[in-house]
């Protein structure tokens, strides 16, 4: 099973190393010594804190829908032309980028500041690992 150092975890979840440490103090995550002696947490544990601890806001529109990737945030910067706009969205740490139609963006009324959901449903993903990081 792969693991991360303590500073590697700290930086996946947004928190500082003492955190990480205090939780490994504290139960919320179990610390391993590597061979050269220093902490590790195993990476599937800590992916499991990261899902239980992510907190985006509900979503404002409250309809179902088949898409599972939702991400509910603001709108931070809309560049627009006569018929074409990129509206740009801050949901938790991440930044969404659209590309929509001039009209679609005075129709669902969208302005800095305003609250609005990403929905994306792709059939085509990629998935990266740094050089060096591939695990068996």
């Amino acid at each position: 099973m792969p693991s991360l150092r303590v500073a590697e975890a700290a930086r996946f979840l947004g928190v500082s190393d003492d955190t990480v440490r205090r939780w490994i103090e504290n139960g919320t995550l179990t610390g391993h010594r590597d061979a050269s002696g220093r902490q590790t947490i195993d990476s599937l544990e800590l992916a499991q804190l990261a899902r239980r601890q992510a907190q985006l806001p509900d979503d404002p529109t409250e309809i179902a829908s088949s898409a599972r990737n939702r991400f509910v945030g603001l709108v931070t910067e809309i560049v627009m032309d006569k018929v074409m706009a990129q509206v740009e969205l801050q949901c938790g740490p991440f930044r969404v980028v659209s590309l929509m139609s001039s009209e679609a963006v005075r129709e669902l009324g969208l302005e800095l500041g305003s609250t609005a959901t990403a929905v994306v449903k792709a059939t085509n993903v990629m998935v990266e690992v740094p050089p060096g990081k591939k695990h068996p």
